[in-house]
Formats: structure tokens, sequence, C-alpha cells
């Protein structure tokens, strides 16, 4: 990795790291969708500026609106609102625990539907591990005090498999475009923006004001730096490193949020959750480094991501979790 490129590369790691105390802070004033809501308006705004500095939007890209308004529905309003939801009623470090399984379910998405992924033993059992690491930190065995609740789960699982099914779409129909990231970005944020503001019920949402530290958690954190400030640097990280050294970033968000939430915000940790994220983790590596295998009938891969464009606040689905 060159030197220049550590400091943003642990920056964006910390940034991918916080959304979940972030939501945990606003959700005591307003809905989730409110909360999507505030995020995604307040994120596309430093995007379409890096967007439009960058000249990456053209007027023919118009005609493939349809799948921007898919990646809009898949990465973005579907993909952040399950993952608020989620959030909510789980600790802040559970849920960015759950976070580190992101990969699993992109690649998962790209094994049963891209012929061109291979599945091999090594891939296989990288992503039983990781589920494995899921099923554990999940605990739906246990009942009563301490008890994870399995509805935040599910929607951790439904925005990580949404999120899984983006790639799986955008290596199938937009990678051929030829469109630049900045613009894909750009035209999925706003689309996104468009429905929630016309899909959303306002009603109340004003309470959030009454603390800034939600406030400014919600809108600078959450938002502006958390989603588009975040997008831009892992944007310049591909162009500096390469998208699969800068993969490596998203191994860092489960262990931030992780830290903050025990630490800073005070929340139980046991050691079997330390030992399930590590299991998620080993799986995703595991069974990313299996892909890159040479498919046994055909010629060696080159090891690249599901998708050359990444998605906002995401990682390629080579990756382990974009946050969020």
């Amino acid at each position: 990795m060159k030197n220049s490129a550590y400091i943003p590369f642990a920056i964006l790691g910390l940034i991918w790291g916080t959304p979940f105390i972030f939501t945990h802070w606003a959700a005591a004033y307003i809905t989730p969708a409110q909360i999507v809501l505030i995020r995604v308006v307040s994120g596309f705004l430093p995007v379409l500026l890096f967007a439009l500095a960058t000249r990456a939007l053209k007027r023919w890209h118009l005609r493939h609106a349809h799948h921007f308004l898919a990646m809009a529905a898949l990465a973005t309003a579907l993909y952040y609102l399950a993952f608020a939801k989620g959030t909510i009623l789980l600790l802040s470090s559970v849920a960015g625990m759950l976070s580190g399984a992101i990969p699993l379910f992109s690649c998962l998405c790209a094994l049963l539907f891209l012929r061109d992924e291979p599945l091999n033993r090594r891939s296989l059992g990288g992503m039983l591990l990781g589920f494995a690491g899921i099923l554990v930190i999940a605990r739906p065995w246990q009942t009563g005090l301490g008890m994870v609740d399995p509805m935040g789960v599910l929607y951790i699982v439904l925005g990580s498999l949404s999120i899984g099914c983006s790639f799986v779409y955008a290596r199938k129909f937009i990678s051929p475009l030829g469109i630049a990231p900045a613009a894909l970005c750009t035209y999925q944020m706003g689309l996104g923006a468009v429905a929630l503001i016309v899909s959303v019920d306002m009603t109340g949402v004003g309470a959030i004001l009454q603390d800034t530290k939600a406030t400014l958690g919600l809108v600078l954190g959450l938002g502006t730096v958390g989603t588009g400030i975040a997008y831009i640097l892992y944007y310049l990280l591909v162009q500096k490193l390469g998208a699969i050294r800068t993969a490596s970033v998203t191994y860092v968000p489960p262990v931030v949020a992780l830290f903050i939430g025990c630490v800073l915000n005070g929340e139980p940790l046991e050691m079997l959750d330390l030992a399930a994220t590590g299991a998620i983790l080993i799986g995703v590596f595991t069974m990313q480094t299996g892909r890159q295998l040479p498919a046994p009938t055909a010629t060696p891969r080159n090891g690249s991501n599901v998708t050359d464009q990444p998605t906002a606040g995401s990682a390629p689905a080579t990756t382990p979790s974009t946050c969020n």
C-alpha cells in the first residue's frame, strides 16, 4: 500500500464503523424512514458536487435511467431502510458485527446468479463459516434477558441481501455501460432521495432538533460524512490502490462499531460475540480468496470484483462490509 494512502484508508474504515451509533441517537426522536431520508439527502449533496467537479455526468446517461432506478431501490432505499430498522432493534455493537457479513450475501448472490462465478470448496467453506458466525451472534436458541431481537437480525440480513443483489444487477446491466462510478452513485442516490421524499411521512421529523448531538450525528456523521464523503474517499482510494487493495478497508468497520458500542457507549460484550465476528471476517477472507482461484474448466480468473462500479456507501461485492 502506498504510504500516502494510509491516512484516507484509516479514515474511511473509521467512518464506516460509526453509522450504527448515529442511527441509535436519531431513532430516539424520528422514524427509521425519516432517518434514511435525511441520510440520503445529506449524503447526496457532496457526491453531486464531486460528480460535477469531475465532469462525470453526461446527457446520454439518461437513456439508462431505469437501471439507475433499480440500483436506487436495491442499494440505497431498501438497503439503508433495512439496516436502520435492524440497528434500532439491536445494540449498535451487534449491528456493527453483523454488518461484516455483507460480502457473504454479495458473494452468495454472485454465485447464484452469475454463471462466471465458480463455486469451489474454499468458497463454500468460507461461506459456511461466515454464516455460522451470524448464527452465533443471533443466538436463536437464547430466550429471556440478553436475547438478541430476531427481527433486528432479520432486517440486517434483508439489507445485506438487498445490497448483494445490487452488485449482481450492476455487474450484469450497468458495468458494461462504461459509466463513471461518480455518475452512477449520483444517479443512484439522487433517485433514491426523490423516491424517499415522495413516500416518507415527515410528520414529527422536527423532533430531532431537540437534541443537537442527534441532529449533527444524523446530518453530518451519518449523511454528509458517513455516506457522501465516505463514497468520495472510497472512489479516490480505488483510483490510487485499486479495488482489491481498497477492499481490505471494509474489515475495519465491524471492529470500530464494536469498540464504539462497548467501550464508548457501555454496551455489554461477550467473548462469544468476538469469536463470531472473527468467524465472519475469516469466512469472508476465505471465500474471497477462493473465488479468485481458477475455475476447473476455464482460464484463470483475474480476481476482479463482482462490479467495478462501487455503490453508495458500500464496497464491491468481493469486499467485506461497507457499511453502511
